[in-house]
């Protein structure tokens, strides 16, 4: 049996294996589950060591190549330390400062490229001109600015919706709920895809080795 005949079997079994949940909960979707978990565990830990902490910190830390050692290093290393001491119930107050730190320059990073894009450029396609180059643009354009004011009108509760307001709101619900329903359908198309794609594995790939395997 060659390499490539037990990697496909392999692939099955662990595929069916998943796929058995549909039945009910059992210990060998237990098994499939675990061992994802754990090797995805394992590949992101080697992934972290060799590809960010080794080339952004160890290397730096100890003048890699013809680099000076950079000693500034070691505050990032004391932070991680004191991140690890989560684990410790008696010394996991420690780890609120390295947790702080991360999550303010995280946010202040994050602050202006957030705006920009879910902000000002949201704005930017907003402010359109009504009447475009022909019909089609013309009509999109409409509704793009009707979805937003509608949209918007139905977040402003300064005011009861009734009358046109109530009008508009209910209009803004719909669109919301068109583009919820986009996005949700997109969702979906992605998991068939996938599901499409493992079941073109086991008939295309899987089956036809199964009489190899029984020596018929």
């Amino acid at each position: 049996m060659s390499w490539e005949m037990v990697g496909i079997w392999g692939g099955a079994l662990l595929t069916l294996c998943l796929y058995s949940f549909l039945y009910r909960d059992n210990p060998f979707y237990k098994f499939a589950e675990h061992l994802f978990v754990g090797m995805s565990a394992g590949y992101w830990a080697i992934y972290t060591i060799f590809n960010v902490l080794k080339p952004n910190w160890w290397d730096k830390l100890v003048g890699a190549g013809d680099a000076d050692p950079q000693l500034i290093m070691i505050i990032p290393g004391l932070l991680a330390v004191l991140m690890l001491m989560r684990v410790v119930s008696k010394l996991a107050t420690y780890s609120r400062l390295p947790l702080a730190l991360i999550v303010g320059a995280g946010a202040g990073l994050q602050l202006v490229s957030f705006f920009q894009t879910n902000g000002l450029k949201q704005v930017e396609n907003t402010v359109i001109p009504l009447v475009g180059s022909g019909v089609g643009p013309t009509i999109d354009n409409l509704l793009i600015v009707t979805a937003v004011v509608c949209g918007l009108v139905y977040f402003f509760f300064s005011k009861a919706h009734r009358g046109i307001t109530g009008g508009m709101a209910n209009v803004g619900i719909t669109m919301l709920m068109v583009a919820f329903g986009a996005s949700f359908g997109y969702t979906v198309m992605a998991r068939i895809s996938l599901l499409i794609g493992q079941a073109q594995f086991l008939l295309f790939e899987w089956v036809p080795t199964i009489p190899r395997i029984l020596g018929l």
